[in-house]
């Protein structure tokens, strides 16, 4: 595979970078940050004490020439701007961004019509495993239990709920026959009444550098069922995003997720 990294400056690009260039089947042909970042010219391995030979560029169709595969973590904004590209260069992309708003999300719908995405708001295996547990959960405790999600992330997270919160909810919601568009509840302040038992609420704390944890709370009359996830650093997100890249490798176009990847 011959990936490129877009946000190869950042926490998650740099530890991408570091596993391309790593894996056995694989060739880092490319860095990519936006314009006037200080890492510019910088070879991607710089972080790492290593000289991949790749340098650290704006240029996104330069890089995408030769590229297969396009990793992306970044923002909304710098994902569509890389999505633009790799449909010009014909280059699967993984996307990892998340706090799409819905018609950005129909922009990477319309993409994936001529070019294989995968999209997920986790590429950690082991979250979307629990995912799975999850559903069944919420299928078994389908009445006389109200359901919280809650989730936790470092300070610099900047959309809330988390796009894997979301998406933990959408699971649940699925599962109990509901749309989540008319059970979330993502606030509550002040006198907020009776909680409604078709709801499902979400909680957000912000802080320090927590990588992400996600708990599902089914509470019901004396007793409660807890399943939760903890990520201790970035590394389940970076095998979960090369494994998703091996997936895309024959497909020629289509919108997949993690779930598709582990199936």
């Amino acid at each position: 595979m011959k990936i490129a990294v877009a946000g190869a400056t950042g926490r998650m690009g740099r530890l991408l970078v570091e596993a391309a260039f790593n894996a056995q089947d694989a060739t880092l042909v490319g860095a990519l940050s936006k314009a006037g970042n200080g890492g510019l010219g910088q070879d991607a391995g710089a972080f790492f004490g290593h000289a991949t030979g790749v340098v650290i560029t704006d240029d996104m169709d330069a890089v995408l020439e030769s590229a297969d595969v396009l990793i992306d973590f970044t923002r909304p904004q710098g994902t569509l701007a890389y999505l633009g590209a790799a449909q010009r260069h014909g280059v699967k992309m993984v996307i990892g961004t998340t706090g799409f708003d819905a018609a950005e999300l129909d922009l990477i719908r319309a993409a994936s019509k001529s070019l294989a995405v995968m999209l997920a708001p986790s590429t950690s295996a082991s979250l979307n495993a629990t995912l799975q547990l999850i559903a069944l959960a919420a299928k078994n405790f389908s009445r006389g239990y109200d359901v919280e999600v809650v989730e936790a992330h470092h300070r610099y997270k900047v959309d809330a709920p988390s796009g894997t919160a979301l998406a933990i909810g959408e699971a649940i919601a699925a599962a109990l026959g509901r749309n989540l568009d008319d059970c979330a509840v993502y606030d509550r302040h002040g006198v907020t009444g009776a909680r409604e038992p078709s709801t499902i609420g979400f909680s957000a704390i912000r802080g320090g550098d927590i990588v992400g944890e996600h708990t599902v709370l089914f509470i019901g009359e004396g007793e409660q069922i807890k399943i939760a996830h903890k990520t201790l650093n970035r590394l389940p997100y970076v095998r979960g995003a090369l494994l998703a890249a091996r997936f895309l490798m024959d497909k020629d176009s289509g919108l997949f997720d993690m779930q598709d990847v582990l199936r």
